[in-house]
């Protein structure tokens, strides 16, 4: 019997056939000369594809911020070229080479940095209130980010394309869903911003409301307050970011100030923050740990470690999980129904680590947006 593949009856053979010939081996010697570059075209075609979605959401986080600063701070002239400005602006930290003193530095700049920032939108809607203005301050920096995470995809892009190298293709294609991911948390967020609804980040802020409840607040740094309660014999000294505008404070300087200007004798240090969940984790899953629950860039989580190791005291954290999405999107169901069983873990934490007469410090960190005290 003659294979169909190979031959035809009548013992003529496949090969024998000079179109037949073209047609098997045309394939393969296109893939030996030529494979390198179609891959190439593949990846830059499927790249450039994520580059236009990157694009869209930039133009969109841009427009809404200038339509929310045109409609609701109601600038005097066009607002469009001062934000457009200010997309190109940039911090640059300090030499860390000599790490002493560096966090100090880190701090300073930070300072410089946010008040500009806020000196610029408060230029722009001279009669807006605080909430507002903290609302297009957040739009505008998420804003930012865009636009940065939009340029530096372009540039590998164009630089892939130019130089035709597969490998500077080949890693940004693999990690462009995640960029994407990122860029459609962005999005999300500017919209949460402009509603001044509640984030997931500020889960933190809210249970540290709770314990604040009918208590007086006070202000002890930059856009943060303090309150004192009290809890089964023990003094409770509870520290938030300032809302329900959308602040983080400082945190860090709050406890250092508490414990070492104030002199709080402080025996216990519980804080409460978000926590990026790992895929697979659910949404809302409550964890405890050791150590100082706090992100940023490292300034509050220094003083707040340097604070509890000099005076010896103990630091606990509880996390709620939850995705980069949920965090800086409108805060879900699941985060929102976790708040009274993260008190309950406060409490017990309270009741098995201390004892009456203690004084414990309760840190709600996160952002305060739609978060009062």
């Amino acid at each position: 019997m003659i294979s169909p593949l190979f031959g035809f009856p009548g013992g003529e053979g496949i090969f024998d056939n000079p179109l037949w010939s073209i047609l098997f081996y045309l394939p393969i010697l296109l893939f030996f000369f030529y494979g390198q570059k179609i891959q190439s075209w593949m990846m830059l075609n499927e790249v450039s594809r994520s580059l236009n979605r990157l694009k869209g959401m930039k133009e969109r986080t841009r427009n809404e911020t200038v339509s929310y600063v045109k409609n609701v701070l109601k600038p005097e002239s066009d607002p469009v070229e001062r934000i457009d400005q200010f997309l190109e602006y940039f911090t640059i930290m300090p030499v860390e080479t000599d790490p002493s003193g560096v966090m100090s530095k880190i701090e300073h700049i930070m300072l410089i940095r946010d008040e500009r920032m806020r000196e610029e939108i408060k230029a722009l809607g001279p009669k807006a209130d605080a909430v507002q203005i903290s609302t297009a301050e957040n739009m505008l920096e998420a804003t930012t980010i865009m636009n940065l995470i939009f340029k530096i995809v372009r540039h590998f892009y164009i630089m892939g394309k130019r130089t035709s190298s597969i490998f500077v293709l080949a890693q940004l294609q693999m990690i462009m869903p995640m960029i994407l991911q990122e860029a459609e948390a962005l999005v999300s967020a500017v919209d949460t911003f402009k509603q001044a609804q509640p984030l997931g980040d500020g889960i933190g802020a809210i249970v540290a409301a709770k314990f604040m409840l009918e208590n007086e607040k006070k202000p002890i740094a930059r856009d943060t307050v303090y309150s004192q309660s009290e809890y089964n014999g023990r003094s409770l000294y509870l520290i938030k970011a300032e809302g329900p505008g959308g602040n983080v404070g400082q945190p860090g300087l709050a406890v250092e100030k508490l414990v070492s200007d104030m002199g709080v004798k402080v025996n216990t240090i519980i804080m409460v923050d978000a926590a990026l969940k790992l895929e697979g984790e659910k949404t809302g899953e409550i964890a405890e740990g050791i150590g100082a629950a706090i992100g940023g860039i490292g300034v509050d989580r220094f003083k707040i470690e340097e604070t509890a190791t000099k005076h010896g005291i103990p630091l606990y954290a509880i996390v709620i999980k939850q995705s980069i999405i949920e965090a800086i999107s409108v805060m879900r169901k699941e985060i929102a129904e976790t708040t009274d069983r993260v008190v309950k873990r406060v409490q017990r934490i309270i009741d098995e680590r201390t004892k009456e007469g203690d004084k414990v410090l309760i840190v709600g960190v996160g952002n305060s947006f739609g978060v009062g005290q």
